[in-house]
């Protein structure tokens, strides 16, 4: 467990900021720095790590308000184009959630489904710009008489419209592989039969929760790039598991820690919100996220300075143990591994799929880096900090 190091502040970080002095490098390069220098040294000479991340994050979705009609309608059924949306919130408040399929799909009737759309497309069309078709059934009452609604709006259109996801940025994932004598399709994608291929998720070394492994900067109010705007950290995502198995660096060594995540639709770029449909499994939503971490003392400059080598995931058997609910280890593999196109199992060369993409995440790095010096974005200090091992015990 770590110990705790006066450092620097986040005031004093956010100050040397707004005079263009602050220092702020790339989990990537951060990595190198720590090599090179040390942690102690990285902590003095480095004040701020940018981290990234894309990929697909199915606990996602949008909280909309529709806007009064005249008459007004108090909706009991809404549908985005033909995507159901929940609206069991109040009369015109509705929330779209991504994996939603769109209400005439075949789904897997005719397996593998394609999932052609669902409510991650119908959440980047309305950031894209585009008019949605918005229909609305309702029982009618005395104050909202109205029981059908129907309209085309795009998101400027719209009064409210808010992206919040329950769980996003998964600390640490499963490597993926199929020991079945069958293709199957899943949320890790495509895996061919007999171990023919082995998927993985999460930027490894650039990763927002493996950069700080025990949330010491993330909380209630921590601001973020959330789909190519600021955003913010709401608390922990519906999965959050910080008592995972650790190494001894302190990061986890099976999925862990989450996010809930939350920022305003209409300023986000459908670069970074792109709807997903994933072969004979469903729609979903891919989300890109970058977390800047503040090197406060010797300790975040270490986590910071983690690299892919000494990060660590565990091989699972989605073709039997997973979809029996016992996903037992069949070994572990860095990230270094599986980022060189294959891994080493049972003695044969495994070629790797990653299903989250690297390289949008060192874009997402760089931009937050870029606002950070520019002075366009802030750091700020969680009003409450995540359930973490250092302060669950």
């Amino acid at each position: 467990m770590p110990a705790k190091k006066r450092g620097k502040t986040i005031e004093e970080i956010n100050r040397r900021i707004k005079q263009g002095k602050a220092v702020v490098v790339t989990g990537d390069e951060m990595v190198d720095i720590v090599k090179k220098k040390g942690p102690k040294k990285a902590a003095r000479e480095v004040d701020v790590v940018t981290t990234g991340t894309f990929a697909p994050m199915c606990s996602s979705g949008a909280f909309i308000n529709f806007g009064h009609t005249k008459p007004t309608i108090k909706a009991s059924k809404v549908w985005l184009n033909d995507v159901p949306a929940y609206a069991g919130l109040a009369a015109v408040d509705i929330y779209i959630g991504a994996t939603e399929p769109a209400e005439d799909d075949p789904l897997n009737k005719v397996h593998p489904g394609q999932f052609k759309y669902g409510g991650g497309h119908v959440i980047e069309d309305l950031v894209s710009g585009k008019k949605v078709l918005l229909r609305a059934v309702a029982y009618g009452t005395d104050c909202y008489p109205r029981k059908e609604f129907e309209k085309r709006l795009s998101l400027d259109e719209l009064p409210y419209a808010m992206l919040l996801n329950p769980r996003n940025a998964y600390q640490n994932y499963n490597c993926a592989i199929n020991l079945s004598n069958k293709t199957i399709y899943t949320y890790m994608g495509v895996l061919k039969p007999r171990a023919g291929n082995a998927n993985y998720s999460t930027s490894g070394q650039l990763s927002p929760l493996l950069k700080d492994p025990y949330y010491i900067s993330m909380g209630l109010g921590t601001r973020i790039f959330l789909g190519g705007a600021k955003g913010y950290i709401i608390g922990p995502g519906t999965q959050h598991n910080p008592g995972a198995k650790r190494g001894k660096n302190g990061v986890p060594v099976t999925p862990a820690g989450t996010l809930m995540v939350m920022g305003n639709l209409k300023e986000m770029n459908p670069r970074w919100i792109m709807g997903v449909s994933i072969l004979g499994y469903g729609c979903s939503l891919a989300v890109g996220i970058g977390v800047p971490i503040p090197i406060l003392n010797e300790d975040m400059a270490r986590y910071a300075g983690i690299s892919d080598e000494e990060i660590f995931t565990q091989i699972i058997d989605y073709g039997t143990d997973y979809p029996r609910g016992e996903g037992k280890s069949l070994g572990q593999v860095s990230y270094a591994e599986l980022k060189s196109g294959t891994i080493r199992f049972n003695g044969v060369d495994v070629p790797t799929v990653p299903v989250s993409s690297y390289k949008r995440a060192q874009e997402i790095a760089n931009i937050l880096k870029e606002w950070i010096e520019k002075g366009d974005f802030l750091l700020s200090s969680p009003v409450e900090g995540l359930p973490s091992p250092l302060n669950i015990e």
